[in-house]
């Protein structure tokens, strides 16, 4: 028994360094831990490498280090790549995602604002821009910076249990974005890119979106009516 007892725990500890050895591009995950999700990235993110010679890392923090804010932290860590290198990176208890690369020519690959945009949808944008736009210039910004990836998912609720899934789905849904996107400026097809899976999702977030806009519509109207008969009543 205690040989079994030594030889499980071996073979655990054997294949918890084999994880940790082979996810390279998943570089640091505090948050998810979960296999399904370490090999989708890896397999991507190998892709990726192979195909463009561009390493794209995805880095999952449970919280930033002391001190460091997020682009100190991401600076510091590519630093460590000689080759092009792009990190995606996201702050659980900081609420903070980013995108960072080390070579500012990397960028004409993809388009870092809209991955980032908060926001799903053109006509989301421009209701945004009708709502909170200060100026003619500042409306024509907020209604330009759609087609987010990342932050429409996170923005979503969710139910404890599905905390660290929506996690993985927003931060795995920017990664394909991102890759998609060079793939296609350096003129390569990714086998393991899901393709439309992730425009799939956005659909659904401007459904919901559309969905809440809507019923606050009708609320409103309900509550108008309400009110007006209830003064043409009161005025009987």
């Amino acid at each position: 028994m205690k040989f079994l007892s030594r030889g499980l725990f071996a073979l655990i500890l054997t294949l918890s360094f084999q994880i940790q050895l082979f996810a390279e591009y998943l570089y640091k995950d505090e948050v998810v831990h979960r296999d399904a999700f370490t090999h989708e990235v890896e397999k991507l993110g190998s892709e990726l490498y192979q195909k463009t010679g561009i390493k794209l890392l995805l880095v999952m923090l449970r919280e930033l280090p002391h001190g460091k804010d997020i682009h100190q932290y991401e600076a510091e860590l590519l630093s460590q790549f000689q080759e092009p290198t792009i990190v995606l990176t996201f702050s659980e208890l900081n609420s903070e995602v980013d995108i960072l690369a080390n070579d500012t020519s990397l960028y004409k690959y993809f388009d870092r604002k809209q991955v980032l945009s908060p926001v799903a949808s053109a006509v989301q944008a421009f209701i945004m821009a009708m709502i909170y736009a200060d100026s003619w210039e500042h409306f024509n910004e907020l209604r330009k910076n759609y087609g987010g990836t990342i932050l429409p998912l996170l923005a979503q609720k969710a139910k404890d249990e599905q905390i660290v899934g929506k996690y993985a789905g927003s931060m795995y849904n920017g990664y394909i974005d991102i890759a998609h996107q060079i793939s296609v400026a350096k003129g390569v097809v990714l086998e393991n890119d899901p393709g439309d899976a992730n425009q799939e999702a956005i659909f659904w977030v401007k459904v919901f979106f559309y969905g809440f806009i809507l019923y606050g519509i009708i609320i409103y109207i309900r509550r108008s009516i309400y009110k007006r008969r209830y003064i043409n009543e009161q005025n009987k």
